[in-house]
């Protein structure tokens, strides 16, 4: 048996995927890796939009993404990415330690769910629920996306990818909030860079493969 044969069969990944979800993001990384994977698939529910319980069974939160490997059980998004970089990888779609790179990738790893996505649920939520009228909008939550997509934008001026002008792991991992906000045209029509960013992304056959894996996710289509 050949070496990359053995490595092939002693990776045991399973990725518990919910449709719609960030969990797209796993299957796009491990695409992108070149890494054999097993996909668990779960359906929102249609009244409610959360995930099933059954998902409860694989994490105690109960949501996705959510992946296992032999004995480890992984959850959230940027640990997920770090954990399949670290462990599966060998240097790829990483930054070199301890270089100006490496500092941005790190920050944008943890900038997509720390920073980018908040304003992005609660305006989802509030909506949903119709929660606060456009007061709390007007005066709250559309000044905060706005602050963070006109940054993400100026960003975006500076290089290709985010890290500089190499795509790397913390591209996937931004790719979820920019892909909501481009399901919105009047968020999308004057931010050029962002637009230019999700067609690139689009357009990667390792992206392509993971939605044929994958199934359906409406932000394959986002820009108005």
């Amino acid at each position: 048996m050949s070496k990359s044969r053995e490595q092939k069969v002693a990776i045991m990944i399973v990725v518990h995927h919910l449709n719609n979800s960030r969990s797209q993001r796993v299957l796009w990384l491990l695409e992108e890796l070149g890494i054999e994977y097993e996909i668990k698939f779960y359906e929102r529910d249609q009244k409610t939009m959360l995930a099933p319980a059954s998902l409860h069974e694989v994490h105690p939160l109960g949501k996705s993404p959510v992946i296992t490997d032999a004995e480890e059980t992984i959850a959230e998004s940027g640990a997920i990415i770090e954990y399949i970089v670290s462990r599966y990888g060998n240097g790829r779609l990483i930054p070199p330690s301890d270089t100006p790179e490496r500092l941005r990738y790190t920050y944008w790893l943890h900038y997509a769910e720390g920073s980018a996505m908040p304003p992005l649920v609660m305006n989802l939520v509030f909506n949903l629920f119709d929660i606060g009228g456009s007061s709390v909008n007007e005066g709250f939550i559309a000044p905060q996306i706005k602050l963070h997509f006109d940054y993400i934008e100026g960003e975006l001026c500076k290089n290709t990818w985010f890290v500089g002008e190499e795509f790397t792991a913390a591209d996937i991992q931004m790719s979820f909030p920019l892909e909501i906000v481009a399901m919105q045209a009047e968020l999308i029509s004057n931010r050029l860079k962002i637009k230019q960013f999700i067609e690139r992304i689009h357009a990667r056959p390792a992206y392509e493969r993971a939605l044929e894996r994958g199934g359906t996710y409406d932000f394959a289509n986002s820009i108005q």
